[in-house]
């Protein structure tokens, strides 16, 4: 991101509260904490831009502590969390003045979508909220996994199944990984990328993809050709360097750049990620899942 959101996040559950921060801090957030509704109306003292507060908590509900924060510091953007579903008490906080609600478990990158998009609520002449740009919504490369050139296939396999995999799974938040590696060399620059369809490309045998004659188009495999050949190919190709068969890396956009020109270059460019630069320098990557997010966010 391009500016740092301060956010306060509000919920009784202490677990919650600091998985969530910690998830947030990586995007670049800049988080506060408050467990209940009175706690949360002393943290406005330290004036946050966002605040992302439970609808069930004891004592002082969501909807309670909504209604007097919009008292306190009217427009103040609020985005409220509930572990029941849409029901009826989460519509009741957009008639309040709620920026938006979202369901538990909620997805770790839209709820940094809309975190970043209720930190832009200034207004536009046409009285809407400003529209994100690329650096609100793209993911800090910090928080991307990466690996260097001359490293193996075996371990980027290894770093790639921990990107794959979700980082956090909790019955309240969830964190899925990136399914890709930034590849760089040794003094640090960028290099490729190495994603799985690469590794499904190097495992294939060369005549497999080789130019055939004409009489051998309709040439069939049994299932005894293919037996053991994944094992075998998977096996030889462990030790091979990982610049051997990572693709280029992504075309670049600038952090400033608005979502439609990211969408162009996806596009354009026949590629699911940009990498993102600003002032020179490689600060994050945009996927083509965060313009999706953004979709979902539009839409009613």
């Amino acid at each position: 991101m391009t500016k740092k959101i301060k956010v306060l996040m509000v919920d009784d559950e202490a677990q919650f509260r600091e998985t969530t921060r910690k998830l947030l801090k990586k995007r670049g957030f800049e988080v506060i904490m408050a467990g209940n509704g009175r706690e949360a109306l002393d943290q406005l003292n330290e004036q946050p831009d966002v605040v992302v507060l439970d609808v069930r908590m004891p004592d002082m509900d969501g909807n309670e502590t909504l209604e007097e924060m919009q008292k306190q510091i009217p427009g103040l953007p609020v985005i409220m969390l509930t572990g029941h579903g849409a029901d009826d008490n989460a519509r009741q906080s957009l008639t309040q003045g709620a920026f938006d609600y979202l369901s538990k478990p909620c997805d770790i990158d839209i709820l940094a979508a809309r975190i970043a998009d209720a930190g832009k609520t200034q207004k536009t002449a046409g009285g809407e909220p400003a529209e994100p740009m690329v650096g609100d919504v793209m993911i800090p490369l910090g928080e991307y996994t990466t690996i260097t050139e001359n490293q193996s296939v075996a371990e980027g396999i290894a770093a790639l199944k921990a990107s794959f995999s979700p980082h956090v799974r909790t019955s309240r938040i969830l964190e899925t990984g990136h399914r890709s590696l930034l590849v760089f060399n040794t003094q640090g620059k960028i290099k490729g990328i190495l994603t799985i369809v690469d590794l499904l490309e190097a495992i294939l045998p060369a005549y497999l993809t080789a130019p055939k004659p004409s009489t051998a188009d309709s040439l069939q495999y049994s299932p005894m050709f293919w037996t053991g050949m994944f094992t075998r190919e998977t096996q030889h190709l462990a030790s091979t360097p990982v610049s051997d068969l990572m693709s280029p890396a992504p075309p670049t956009i600038d952090a400033r750049a608005n979502l439609m020109e990211a969408a162009y270059r996806i596009v354009n460019d026949r590629c699911r990620r940009l990498l993102v630069e600003q002032d020179g320098e490689l600060v994050g990557v945009l996927r083509e899942q965060d313009l999706f997010f953004q979709f979902e966010r539009i839409l009613p």
